[in-house]
């Protein structure tokens, strides 16, 4: 935005102030909209742009009849050259300013202390005006980002305040879209300020991209005339003896998005369960018995199924155990197809360097597509990064990941993370907290095969697969409370896609 701003200025001669304006006027659109303007309204400006939105949002609201008085936290000696410009016009309107926090009995605070630009944790007087806006009982309307929330990576600088609203501009920024930084914006609403579209349109400056509403869901075309055939069919190689959910989870999502055709590979006490909850499955199994080696006909059904599928997902429920080793080892020695990496399959892959390189760029011979699907302590194990590390800047840490290994990565999260090599980084926004379940892993591997299974490639079917599931989360979320929701409220939910 940084950029963009400069560039507005450069290259098509929109000056900052005249951003600035646009910017105020959007959130004191949105206050009006929202509270009226039968109201009492303080503004806690800083001395940077942040607090000139702020200012120049004072002058709208007061041009309006609302009620307004600008309460000026930073220094005067340093303000930048638009705020000091908004601070003289709101003086000379007549707008009350006062210097620091004079009053807090507000029915809205709008926050502008810090917007962007802050990189240092809030202290001082600054830490002392978090606190009041925090403990008033006002409304409050934070401008663009609540302040002391990092805008890069979504750290709290310190302290920060607690939005009810962040009226951002132009594009969301990471800090507001990533935890914890999520958590202090509270409903975010996106607004234009006159970023030309042709300037933003030309440059990949930003290099990520997200969606947020159902419009977006892009499901594979279904033909009429097709068959199960047609719509692929995808081999589950899962489930242990004492994870036999995982393979049953996996299997009935990828039914339930559409795929064609589904056989499973699992450990032999499962048989009679699957097939009682999931009689459309084809079963083959293994015996779980702690050797390390499989019986020659075991291996012989897992070659079958592999030929005979047209994705092969690996690892809900695996285990690490000698065994599943050795089932890792033969998928990846003599499977051709596009395939989904999971759970247990990944833990195996962190433990044996070797298989894991098979990945890397200068060393894969094979063109099938492969998406691995870790949550935060899968992915951790993967590259050798404590999760703290990971969380730092986690967009970076899985760009890396893909700049060093042929696959589309579903990093799982609360923010969930997509990426692959030369393309737009995806954030995901859709979900909520009811689906932080056991299970709910197993179901978004099986959507992403089941979308693979029905062509399209790696990274779209990554993308929708993980965009659909959230849906899924918030459509069950709709009808119970995230304490009642269970991964299979999610399969169920994929109904009304």
């Amino acid at each position: 935005m940084k950029k963009f701003d400069g560039m507005a200025s450069s290259e098509y001669g929109i000056s900052s102030l005249v951003l600035m304006e646009r910017a105020a006027l959007e959130t004191a659109r949105v206050i009006e909209e929202r509270f009226g303007r039968d109201i009492r309204v303080g503004v806690m400006a800083g001395s940077g742009n942040n607090g000139g939105d702020g200012i120049a949002v004072a002058r709208i609201l007061h041009e309006g009849g609302t009620r307004v008085e600008i309460n000026f936290i930073g220094d005067e000696d340093k303000l930048s050259p638009q705020t000091k410009q908004q601070l003289e016009t709101a003086r000379k309107l007549g707008l009350p300013v006062y210097a620091g926090i004079k009053h807090t009995g507000y029915d809205v605070i709008v926050d502008a202390v810090f917007g962007i630009g802050l990189t240092r944790d809030i202290e001082g007087k600054y830490k002392d005006a978090v606190e009041v806006i925090n403990n008033s009982a006002a409304k409050v309307v934070s401008v663009d980002i609540p302040s002391g929330i990092n805008a890069d990576d979504a750290r709290v600088m310190g302290c920060a305040v607690k939005a009810d609203i962040t009226v951002t501009f132009q594009y969301r920024k990471f800090g507001i879209i990533l935890y914890p930084g999520a958590e202090y914006a509270g409903e975010v609403i996106c607004v234009p300020i006159g970023i030309p579209k042709e300037l933003t349109d030309n440059r990949r400056t930003g290099a990520v991209t997200f969606t947020d509403k159902e419009s977006d869901l892009r499901l594979p075309e279904r033909k009429p005339s097709g068959n199960k055939g047609t719509f692929g069919k995808v081999l589950f190689i899962a489930g242990s003896k004492s994870m036999g959910g995982a393979c049953q989870l996996s299997a009935l999502s990828a039914y339930r998005i559409g795929a064609g055709m589904v056989r499973v590979f699992t450990a032999s006490e499962n048989r009679e369960s699957l097939l009682r909850k999931l009689p459309e499955a084809i079963v083959d199994t293994y015996c779980d018995d702690g050797e390390s080696s499989l019986l020659e006909a075991e291996a012989q059904a897992l070659a079958k199924g592999i030929e005979w599928a047209d994705v092969v997902a690996v690892g809900p429920g695996l285990s690490v155990s000698g065994k599943a080793e050795k089932i890792m080892e033969i998928v990846l020695d003599i499977n051709t197809k596009n395939m989904v990496i999971d759970a247990d399959a990944l833990n195996i892959l962190s433990q044996k360097e070797e298989l894991l390189e098979q990945f890397e760029f200068d060393r894969r011979k094979s063109e099938y597509e492969v998406v691995m699907t870790p949550h935060m302590g899968e992915f951790s194990r993967l590259i050798r990064k404590p999760v703290t590390e990971i969380k730092k800047d986690i967009i970076a840490e899985c760009k890396a990941f893909t700049k060093k290994y042929d696959v589309s990565l579903v990093c799982k999260d609360a923010r969930t993370v997509v990426t692959k090599r030369g393309k737009l980084t995806y954030i995901n926004t859709s979900g909520n907290d009811g689906m932080a379940t056991a299970g709910s892993g197993d179901v978004l591997t099986g959507i992403i095969a089941g979308l693979l299974a029905q062509k399209p490639v790696g990274f779209e079917a990554a993308v929708m697969g993980t965009y659909a599931h959230g849906i899924a989360g918030d459509i069950a979320g709709m009808t119970a409370s995230s304490y009642y929701i269970m991964a299979q409220d999610i399969i169920q939910a994929l109904k009304c896609l």
